[in-house]
């Protein structure tokens, strides 16, 4: 359609006579005009045949290997980021099965100690107890020979104490009696 309405102008021009061409443009006089036409449809067949055939498709191939190389990274993208979304959760797993061994872990000690304090606490209370047990051992043994001790000085002090006031040496064996009788009854308070 185009070809037939630029024939059409081409031959309407030839028939009229354009007064530019009268002044010396060649290209507008009409006895060049189906030269030029000839060649400006053959200039840009050519042009339209190297275009389309040779460079549109380098250009469509370069734009098909770039929308394949972004589809390919795209899908390489989205397959890093599954497999660091697995690799994360992967992490949070292990990350809260650490934590929770650790919890065991901290429970079991805790327990471990403190049946070990407790077992520790219960053998000194138990060597205390023999010490204390020990000590009033020697208590009673100390009360029991002090308290010989205590008779024999008493002894002494009441045979030296009668005998300075009476001046007369009284039998011993009625003294300790007398000290031993007193003695027992007071003994019973002390020990």
């Amino acid at each position: 359609m185009r070809s037939l309405l630029s024939f059409l102008i081409a031959i309407k021009a030839i028939n009229t006579n354009l007064l530019a061409a009268e002044a010396g443009m060649p290209q507008l006089d009409p006895t060049y005009w189906a030269s030029q036409a000839f060649w400006l449809i053959l200039v840009f067949t050519i042009l339209y045949i190297l275009i389309s055939k040779i460079h549109l498709p380098k250009i469509k191939n370069n734009l098909d290997d770039r929308e394949n190389k972004i589809k390919g990274d795209l899908e390489s993208a989205n397959e890093f980021k599954e497999q660091s979304e697995a690799k994360l959760k992967e992490y949070d797993t292990i990350l809260e099965n650490a934590k929770k061994e650790v919890s065991k872990i901290l429970l079991e000690s805790k327990n471990i100690l403190d049946k070990n304090i407790q077992s520790k606490k219960n053998l000194i209370e138990k060597e205390i107890e023999k010490e204390i047990l020990k000590a009033q051992k020697e208590i009673t043994e100390l009360k029991k020979s002090s308290l010989s001790s205590i008779q024999k000085i008493s002894e002494n002090i009441a045979s030296n104490l009668i005998e300075n006031i009476s001046g007369e040496k009284l039998n011993e064996s009625s003294i300790k009696a007398a000290v031993q009788e007193i003695s027992k009854k007071q003994v019973d308070k002390y020990l």
